[in-house]
């Protein structure tokens, strides 16, 4: 199904090639490359699948790493894009924050992990239980050995526990001192927000993630107080799909540690917890811009981790913006402006980001569009609620917590 994969950074650099089914040219990466540099800095906006003469160029990025696949059949789209984005998550798993630079570092380990992550062109081990317990989680003990012993000490000589089990996504044996399970439900807003305020389009994207600590093997049922604003659901394999078909009830044995249960789309109307105000002006050769952002009265909670981008064509320069409120930012390379704000609380008075530029004459003026990015904790945009978690087969105490988190995804401000 798929002939090879590349690992890219955003200058189109190849960090890790794996090839599959005969070895594939880079020139398909130079091709994938030009469909990069046309769309930067936006490189979401890259279309996941390219037609060539010759192939199909598949992807999906992350934090400006490009995990590309070429296939030389028709095949479902949908299913290479699920297989890259397990990989992806997984390479967050191993490495943490995951970038060009950390891929740089621990490329043998990557290496590793495409090899049992597929087996000749076809998905093959996507478990990160499993994973985890063949190949070792690079830390500063293992890389010391691999630079002395060589960099084949990371993988195990024995089978993995989940080998053991009777499902083969949970290890065989596990035990907790103390057991306990947290449940987050993560949403993602995306919206194109017009000049006047009103959305375009808007959605909001969900995940219910857990982090299991449980001994044995736990049998759990999980109820929700309002399950009928989800729409189009991804399960993990846990899940038991003809028991949610008939009750609307979640029950699953859970992986040990952390994994995405389930993934869905809100059906309620979108709320939006924050607002964003930018105005520009042209006149001969100048040009003023101002931004304001402030919170609505949706949530009584703090918005953190507010960043506004906002990217000047390349007929401007002298940008020259403030702030009394947070840190601004330019890159007079990528025309690039950034401006970021700790926290803005309910009451607060909105902060306004104001300055003026040049731009070449010459040329016809363009209004940049903006981006914005912020979190919430403990607040819920699809209004998702738990109503009960219960453990059915074993007999120990153990704890429960729920927690809701709001991010703001790709959010667009056009002026």
């Amino acid at each position: 199904m798929i002939q090879s994969i590349f690992i890219l950074d955003k200058d189109g650099r190849v960090i890790v090639e794996k090839n599959f089914r005969g070895i594939i040219g880079r020139t398909v990466v130079d091709q994938f490359a030009d469909e990069v540099v046309k769309h930067s800095p936006f490189f979401t906006e890259v279309p996941p699948v390219i037609v060539t003469q010759r192939y199909y160029l598949i992807h999906v990025q992350t934090n400006g790493v490009f995990f590309l696949a070429v296939v030389s059949r028709d095949v479902v789209p949908l299913l290479v894009l699920e297989f890259l984005t397990r990989v992806s998550s997984i390479f967050s798993d191993y490495f943490g924050n995951l970038n060009e630079h950390v891929l740089r570092d621990n490329f043998i380990t990557a290496y590793q992990l495409l090899e049992e992550m597929n087996d000749g062109g076809h998905p093959f081990n996507l478990e990160p239980n499993i994973l985890t317990d063949m190949i070792e989680v690079p830390n500063l003990i293992n890389q010391t050995a691999g630079m002395v012993l060589g960099p084949g000490n990371t993988i195990k000589s024995s089978l993995p526990d989940s080998t053991l089990s009777r499902v083969p996504w949970r290890k065989a044996n596990v035990k907790y001192t103390t057991n306990e399970i947290y449940i987050d439900i993560i949403d993602e807003i995306d919206a194109i927000i017009e000049s006047n305020g009103s959305m375009t389009t808007s959605r909001i994207s969900g995940s219910v993630v857990v982090d299991c600590q449980l001994s044995g093997v736990p049998d759990l049922v999980l109820r929700f107080q309002n399950p009928g604003i989800m729409e189009d659901l991804s399960f993990h394999p846990c899940v038991l799909i003809s028991r949610w078909e008939r009750e609307q009830v979640l029950a699953f044995v859970p992986p040990d540690g952390k994994f995405k249960l389930l993934e869905f789309r809100s059906k309620g109307n979108i709320m939006m917890p924050i607002y964003v105000q930018p105005h520009i002006s042209f006149s001969e050769g100048t040009g003023t811009m101002s931004v304001m952002v402030g919170t609505k009265n949706v949530t009584d909670k703090v918005i953190e981790d507010i960043l506004v981008k906002i990217p000047f064509p390349s007929n401007c320069s002298g940008i020259s913006l403030t702030s009394k409120v947070g840190t601004v930012d330019c890159d007079e390379n990528t025309k690039l402006l950034t401006w970021r704000i700790r926290g803005l609380t309910p009451k607060q008075p909105a902060p306004i980001l104001e300055g003026s530029f040049a731009w070449d004459a010459e040329t016809v003026p363009i209004k940049p569009v903006l981006s914005v990015e912020f979190t919430v904790n403990t607040w819920s945009a699809s209004g998702l609620k738990v109503d009960s978690l219960t453990l059915l087969n074993e007999n120990y105490s153990h704890f429960k917590g729920v927690k809701s988190l709001t991010k703001g995804g790709k959010i667009q401000i056009r002026l």
